[in-house]
C-alpha cells in the first residue's frame, strides 16, 4: 500500500549511489535532508546551510550541486552521488586517494563536499569548460591548461574553515594528471 500524500508531500524515489529509495516526503525537504535524515548518508555535510560554504555537495547526473539549496522532489528520476558512493568497492576514488596522499584535509567536515566538487571540476575542464580565470574562452581553445589558478577558481565555492587549500589544490592536480606547482611562481616572486 501507497503511503498517503498530501498537498504538500508526495512519495517519490531517490536514486543514490545506484540505489533506488522510495520514500514519501514534504515538497519543503532539501536534498541534504532527504540525505542525511532520510537515508542515513551523514558523509554530506550541513556547514551553512546557504549554498556558501559548498560543505553540502554532491553529485546530480554527475554535476556538482549545493544540498542543501536543492530541493528532494527536484532530484526525483536523477542519478545522485554522494561521498558514499564515489569509490569503487575497496578502491577509492582517484581524488579520495590524491587526498590522501596529500592531505588535503585538516579537520575533515568539508572534505565530502571537497572531493564531489574536486570530481566534477576534474570532468568540466576535460568537457572544455571555461572558468573565470581562462584566457581564451574560445570553443576552438579546447580545455585550459589545469594550472593552481584554474583549480583554486573552479574550487571556490567549497570553503575550508582549517585553510587546507594548498594541499587541496594539489590532490585536485594530481588526481586530474595536472601539474601541481604553478610554473611561472619563481618568476612572479622574482620579478616582485
Amino acid at each position: 500500500m501507497a503511503p498517503a500524500t498530501s498537498s504538500t508531500s508526495s512519495a517519490i524515489t531517490l536514486n543514490v549511489n545506484g540505489e533506488k529509495h522510495h520514500l514519501p516526503i514534504d515538497h519543503r525537504t532539501t536534498l541534504l535532508d532527504a540525505l542525511r535524515e532520510r537515508l542515513d548518508l551523514t558523509g554530506t555535510k550541513k556547514g551553512c546551510d546557504q549554498g556558501q560554504c559548498g560543505a553540502c555537495t554532491v553529485l546530480v547526473d554527475q554535476r556538482r550541486v549545493v544540498s542543501c539549496l536543492s530541493l528532494a522532489v527536484a532530484a526525483e528520476g536523477r542519478e545522485i552521488t554522494t561521498i558514499e558512493g564515489v569509490a569503487e568497492g575497496d578502491d577509492l576514488h582517484p581524488v579520495q586517494q590524491a587526498f590522501l596522499d596529500l592531505d588535503g584535509y585538516q579537520c575533515g567536515y568539508c572534505t565530502p563536499g571537497q572531493i564531489c566538487s574536486a570530481i566534477a571540476v576534474i570532468e568540466e575542464h576535460a568537457a572544455g569548460w571555461p572558468s573565470a580565470v581562462t584566457d581564451d574562452v574560445g570553443p576552438e581553445a579546447g580545455p585550459p591548461p589545469l594550472t593552481p589558478d584554474e583549480i583554486r577558481e573552479r574550487m571556490s565555492g567549497n570553503l575550508c574553515r582549517c585553510g587546507a587549500y594548498v594541499s587541496i589544490v594539489r590532490a585536485v592536480a594530481r588526481a586530474a594528471g595536472a601539474p601541481a606547482e604553478d610554473p611561472t611562481a619563481d618568476t612572479k616572486e622574482t620579478a616582485a
